[in-house]
């Protein structure tokens, strides 16, 4: 039995008698450890799954849905597409730049049988940020949405793709549905920008021709690398965090002990998948949880239209809903959402970014549902904390899941009493084997018995609930999206107007947090717009600047490093001075 306390003499807490008070905490059915070891791969979880449900409906996008046998027959001949004609081998690397689409679980599945690593590719990436993600995973293949295959023909000659693979929104919808959908997107919306890429086949065709191929059984163990899941990094490039089977195995069947027990037996297990499946909340949460459960997924491909997103939900008794506090916000402020009905609606997931207390009392209020906080991390496939579902909000980022252990540490990497602020270190089976190439920024974030630094600083209370005070890193959170500033500095510096610049988190309303930029100009004639602009070309939407504060000069160490936590500080709400006992009009402009 492992606890996830820290007692007053700085140790791992594993005694008795916070074992009894641990215990207590935990919400009844949900028990203390799992068994990663349950499934030898996540293709045997989801091959048992398909066993079992083999006629419910999987994934519905778009009024077509494929039942669990339809995902079987798709994934098989995707698979042998990969296997027999791509001639791809057990270890290569095949990137999916998709968006929620049907696409998606049938190249996930396809992969696993195939004995490939997936490589989830932001479909909103800037040709510079794919051509680094593609070169530093060494992927061999890629699945990509027709409607970014222009950003993929500008560095196809920068990278070693063996095969390309290119898929219309419609491509898997029922006929004549598919044929109108892509002719709509590619002539009337003009959705679909030129791009020229030889050699490529269309994935009707790959499954066309993975029809009559026969699939070789590959073998698969826990060890074997399921995603390189890219993640900000410290030195202004991105990342891939080593996921391996065990690890997305483990974080299925914690976030199942959790889920399961609040879910009625007698309902059928409707899921809504609007956070992009790309994104590793939703990739675990809503996809291989959910196939776990049986459940029938509704995929919402453009969740940014919410008003066609509220009229879908319309249509669904739904029980699951995962999402962050901007995506929450939003539909509570989008008209027809309070009017739907909430009946079946059972769990309600927030994570990514801090869910705000307005806005979790606003949901409730609502949709009768508590909205449940949990955290984690791209390293930890991802959950590593859940709020007990069905407590009131409380501002924690909850309990550690089952089989995890949470410790405060200091920057030595000791543990500190209970209630004291330290680094919120990460132990158990769903932490990252490391990253990918990159042994020196693992060092960074791995101490011994692969307990992982996380960045955040937080403390524990007596009951074993855990709290975020600030942030260690400089990183900044973007709607749930990671940004690190040395990758927006490294873009912005090379305007001919900057001299210098750092990057901040500002806080922001809807976003939480928008990257801020303080600059020290070359050119006096330097406009924010422009500055902007120039980012605008080479960094994804969410990484844009949406602030620019020009200075004279930038605030450093004695050794010449800027100091960005007194930037960020700066941008904090000033609390109000006291007022003098005189006669005023308007005292501070209030």
């Amino acid at each position: 039995m492992t606890l996830t306390a820290a007692n007053t003499a700085g140790a791992t807490t594993r005694g008795p008698v916070l074992e009894k008070i641990w215990l207590q905490h935990y919400p009844a059915g949900v028990p203390a450890e799992i068994n990663p070891s349950e499934y030898r791969s996540l293709r045997e979880l989801i091959e048992q799954a398909i066993a079992q449900h083999r006629d419910r409906p999987c994934f519905t996008c778009m009024d077509r849905t494929l039942t669990y046998g339809d995902l079987d027959v798709l994934a098989t001949r995707f698979a042998a597409y990969l296997q027999q004609v791509a001639r791809l081998r057990k270890g290569d690397r095949i990137a999916l730049m998709l968006p929620n689409v049907l696409q998606y679980p049938v190249a996930i599945l396809g992969a696993f049988r195939a004995g490939l690593t997936i490589v989830n590719t932001n479909p909103m990436y800037t040709p510079r940020e794919l051509q680094h993600q593609l070169h530093d995973s060494g992927a061999r293949a890629i699945l990509i949405l027709e409607n970014f295959a222009h950003t993929l023909a500008e560095v196809q000659h920068d990278v070693h793709l063996d095969t390309v693979i290119v898929t219309g929104v419609g491509d898997l919808l029922a006929f004549p549905k598919s044929l109108l959908v892509n002719f709509v997107l590619r002539h009337v919306k003009k959705q679909v920008p030129e791009y020229s890429l030889p050699g490529a086949v269309s994935l009707t065709e790959a499954l066309s021709k993975g029809r009559y191929e026969n699939l070789e059984r590959v073998e698969i163990g826990h060890e074997d690398i399921a995603f390189l899941q890219y993640t900000g990094g410290t030195t202004g490039v991105s990342k891939g965090a080593v996921l391996t089977h065990r690890n997305l195995i483990a974080n299925v069947l914690q976030s199942e002990a959790w889920i399961r027990p609040q879910l009625d037996p007698d309902q059928a297990l409707i899921a809504i998948t609007a956070l992009p499946l790309y994104h590793i909340f939703a990739l675990t949460a809503n996809s291989l949880t959910m196939i776990k459960l049986g459940a029938h997924n509704i995929l919402i491909p453009n969740p940014r239209d919410f008003a066609a997103f509220v009229q879908e939900l319309a249509r669904h008794r739904f029980s699951f809903f995962a999402g962050v506090n901007t995506l929450f916000n939003a539909l509570l402020h989008t008209k027809g959402f309070d009017g739907l009905d909430f009946s079946g609606l059972r769990v309600s997931l927030g994570g990514g970014m801090a869910v705000q207390q307005a806005v979790a009392e606003r949901w409730k209020e609502v949709t009768g549902n508590v909205l449940t906080q949990a955290w984690g991390l791209t390293e930890t496939s991802p959950a590593a904390c859940i709020n007990r579902p069905g407590d009131d909000f409380n501002g924690s980022i909850g309990l550690p899941i089952s089989s995890t252990i949470i410790t405060i540490r200091d920057d030595d990497g000791n543990a500190l009493p209970q209630g004291q602020s330290g680094e919120i270190c990460v132990e158990g089976p769903q932490v990252m084997r490391c990253y990918w190439n990159r042994p020196d920024e693992t060092e960074k974030v791995m101490l011994p018995g692969q307990v992982l630094r996380t960045g955040d600083i937080g403390y524990m209370d007596a009951r074993g609930f855990v709290y975020i005070e600030d942030r260690k890193k400089d990183m900044i959170l973007v709607s749930g999206f990671n940004v690190y500033p040395n990758e927006v500095e490294g873009v912005a510096v090379t305007h001919p107007g900057v001299l210098e610049v750092a990057a901040v988190a500002q806080p922001d309303e809807r976003a939480g947090e928008v990257v801020a930029l303080f600059v020290v100009r070359k050119d006096p004639s330097l406009t924010e717009e422009a500055l902007i602009e120039h980012c605008r070309k080479s960094l994804t939407g969410y990484k844009v600047p949406k602030r620019v504060h020009f200075k004279d000069e930038l605030p450093k160490t004695n050794v010449g490093k800027i100091l960005r936590r007194e930037l960020k500080d700066s941008l904090k709400p000033q609390p109000a001075k006291p007022v003098a006992a005189a006669p005023v009009v308007a005292p501070h402009g209030h």
